[in-house]
């Protein structure tokens, strides 16, 4: 459990801070409401998250578009059975594409654009129970690092917002960031963010 919620929360971390610095309007909204809740104090704590919707909506979009392991970890079909008119023997090994359930344009306006105000009025949750959004999978085997994970995930992405402004280095654009993975079950950028992070005023 502590490999697994360590592992990936630190490739969310990198990824949603990707989308935030391709996407100032987010930066912006989100960090605006992290410094309202936030006031004067050094560092914000789980009680202060539970207070900061737009960043949990941000989290959820992060995950939606940078789930940390696309293919859910492997099933093994206990019994046969059929679905959408294919035969599954038993003991067939399943991989679930959840990358491609979450960019489904049937499920997804807009699926390549990031844009976590398609959560804020939304029940949708990662918790099992709405299958077009599953970065943890589902069922009596849904990652068991989950809580960890999304309450790691939120304080490290809140402090870093809440603390620094973020640019890109000088001569660089938003453009320049590479999008490409690292091969392997967590997906990782292949080339490390690198940011200049400087005190706001």
């Amino acid at each position: 459990m502590l490999v697994a919620a360590t592992d990936t929360t630190s490739a969310t971390s990198v990824w949603a801070m990707v989308a935030l610095v391709k996407n100032p309007r987010v930066m912006r909204k989100v960090q605006e409401e992290i410094r309202n809740v936030g006031a004067k104090k050094d560092f914000l704590d789980e009680d202060d998250i539970q207070k900061i919707s737009y960043l949990k909506a941000v989290i959820k979009e992060t995950l939606r578009m940078h789930l940390p392991d696309p293919l859910l970890v492997q099933r093994e079909a206990r019994e046969k059975c059929t679905i959408s008119g294919y035969d599954i023997p038993a003991k067939t090994i399943l991989y679930v594409n959840a990358w491609a359930i979450q960019r489904d344009s049937n499920v997804w306006e807009n699926p390549e654009e990031f844009y976590p105000e398609r959560f804020l009025n939304s029940s949708i949750n990662f918790i099992g129970q709405d299958f077009e959004l599953i970065p943890f999978g589902a069922g009596r085997r849904i990652c068991p690092g989950l809580p960890m994970a999304v309450a790691s995930l939120e304080l490290i992405l809140a402090n870093l917002l809440y603390s620094f402004d973020w640019e890109m280095p000088q001569d660089l654009k938003k453009e320049d960031i590479d999008m490409e993975m690292l091969p392997g079950i967590t997906q990782h950028e292949k080339n490390p963010l690198c940011l200049v992070a400087k005190i706001p005023m």
